[in-house]
C-alpha cells in the first residue's frame, strides 16, 4: 500500500519503479498540506512516498521503494549489469539529489531565495544537466531511444521526474537551452506507457475512502 503525491517527483520515481516491475500495488492519493495520521504513524517524517509491504516493513525512501521494487522483479533489465554500471547509476542519481535538486527547488521558488535570480539558479542547474546531454548524445546512434546509460536503467526513472519538474517551470526556456538530446530523452518519457499509468490522477483518499491499483 503506497502513500502517494501525483506532482511530487519523489512519488513518481517511486510509482515508475512499482510498474516498471510489475508489482501489485494500491495507492492512497494525498495532499502533502492534509496528511493522514495513518501515514504519519507510519513514518512521522511526513514526506512521500510511504509504502507498507504486506508483511509490516515500512519503506518511506522513493529510492528505497525503486530498488526494492526492481530486487523483486526486474523484467526489463533496469538494474545495474555490473559493477562500473551499479557505480554510475549511483553517481548519476547521487548528483541528481544532492546537487540537482536543491537548485531546482531555488530555480521553482526562486522568490524565497533573494540570493540569486531565477535565471540564475536556471544556469547553475544547467550544469548538471549538460553532462546528462553529453550522455545522451554519446548514445544516440546506437539505440532507437538514447537513455542514460546506453540503455534503459534504474538511472533514467530515477532521475526523469526531477528534470521533468525543472523543465516545467518554463518550458520556453528549457527548450532554448543546449539540451536537444535531453528534451528529447525527456519528451520519449512523457510519453510513455509507464509514466501515463503512474500519472493518471486518483481520487483524494480522506475525502473519498478510496484507494485504488496502481
Amino acid at each position: 500500500m503506497l502513500y502517494s503525491f501525483r506532482r511530487c517527483p519523489y512519488a513518481m520515481r517511486a510509482r515508475l519503479g512499482l510498474i516498471a516491475a510489475g508489482q501489485s500495488v494500491v495507492v492512497r492519493e494525498i495532499l502533502l498540506k492534509n496528511k493522514p495520521q495513518e501515514m504519519l504513524a507510519l513514518s512521522p517524517k511526513g514526506t512521500v512516498p510511504v509504502m507498507q509491504l504486506a508483511g509490516g516493513r515500512v519503506l518511506d525512501e522513493s529510492l528505497d521503494i525503486l530498488f526494492w521494487a526492481l530486487a523483486q522483479a526486474d523484467p526489463h533489465s533496469l538494474l545495474p549489469q555490473n559493477p562500473e554500471e551499479e557505480n554510475l547509476i549511483s553517481t548519476l542519481i547521487a548528483t541528481n539529489d544532492r546537487a540537482f535538486k536543491p537548485l531546482l527547488d531555488r530555480y521553482k521558488y526562486f522568490d524565497r531565495y533573494p540570493e540569486f535570480s531565477q535565471q540564475s539558479y536556471f544556469e547553475q542547474a544547467l550544469e548538471y544537466l549538460l553532462p546528462l546531454e553529453q550522455r545522451l548524445a554519446e548514445a544516440q546512434g546506437q539505440q532507437e531511444q538514447a537513455m542514460l546509460l546506453g540503455r534503459m536503467s534504474a538511472a533514467d526513472l530515477a532521475i526523469f521526474p526531477f528534470v521533468r519538474q525543472f523543465a516545467h517551470v518554463d518550458r520556453a526556456r528549457f527548450n532554448a537551452a543546449p539540451l536537444p538530446c535531453l528534451n528529447q530523452w525527456l519528451q520519449a518519457w512523457l510519453e510513455h506507457p509507464w509514466f501515463i499509468r503512474a500519472m493518471k490522477p486518483k481520487p483524494l483518499w480522506l475525502e473519498s475512502g478510496e484507494q485504488q491499483p496502481l
